[in-house]
């Protein structure tokens, strides 16, 4: 019996003094956790396949210089600017490094500039210019902040052109002869992708079509004739795929 009153006195001494060494103890460090990443949009990126329309306006110049023939004056008849509208498509395949954006592209387009004067050398005679379609086949150099794109451009370029004289009044005659002349492009343009497939654009093209012989085949038209074309046209363009670059 005495034990038993000593194990229970023990008892009750060691429940009393619990909650004293508890409040000894130092406090449990709250929890911590890892926070999460933050989500952040993927940096656009202008590699891949494409292709677009495009439309726009355009005014060329042609000198006219009467070759000599037997019968016929020679010299300057003059120039005229041919002016219209435009439209057409394009196909390219853009890649990107960091920044730069390199690319190739071929364009096709309809056209319709036209434009005349009255020669200077034959009286009652009027020279017509005109462009039908023309071509560009050129390789593009830009720089890119995300979704917006500025590039040069230049290569090669193509017109399809017709030539016509009328000569009114007594001897009067019409003559017409057509040609598919090649020269050199240079441009600058501006892209912005307004989603992650579309962008559109702006563009400027000179091109550099030289001077050329043009004879029709009864020699009525027989001039040297120089062309050179200022291009301007709005595009819209759908690109296929390409790399997402994560930005963080």
């Amino acid at each position: 019996m005495k034990r038993l009153t000593i194990v229970a006195a023990a008892a009750i001494a060691v429940g009393a003094a619990a909650p004293a060494l508890a409040a000894d103890l130092p406090a449990r460090a709250p929890a911590t956790y890892s926070k999460a990443p933050a989500i952040v949009e993927a940096a656009y990126n202008w590699s891949g396949f494409y292709v677009g329309i495009n439309g726009g306006g355009a005014t060329s110049r042609f000198d006219w210089n009467a070759d000599p023939e037997p019968g016929f004056a020679s010299g300057d008849e003059g120039s005229h600017n041919a002016t219209g509208g435009t439209v057409g498509g394009q196909f390219g395949y853009r890649w990107q490094m960091s920044s730069w954006v390199f690319g190739l592209e071929a364009q096709g387009n309809w056209a319709d500039f036209r434009g005349s004067n009255s020669s200077l050398i034959f009286a009652n005679t009027t020279n017509q210019s005109k462009i039908d379609a023309f071509g560009l086949f050129t390789g593009q150099i830009g720089y890119a902040w995300d979704r917006a794109l500025f590039y040069v451009k230049g290569g090669a370029a193509v017109t399809d052109n017709r030539f016509t004289s009328i000569t009114t009044g007594v001897g009067g005659g019409f003559d017409a002869t057509s040609e598919t002349r090649w020269g050199a492009s240079v441009g600058v343009g501006f892209a912005y992708a307004f989603a992650p497939s579309w962008s559109v654009g702006f563009e400027y093209n000179h091109l550099f079509m030289g001077n050329k012989d043009v004879i029709s085949p009864t020699t009525f038209i027989a001039d040297h004739i120089k062309e050179d074309v200022d291009l301007f046209t709005a595009r819209v363009d759908y690109k296929f795929g390409g790399p997402v670059v994560a930005r963080y």
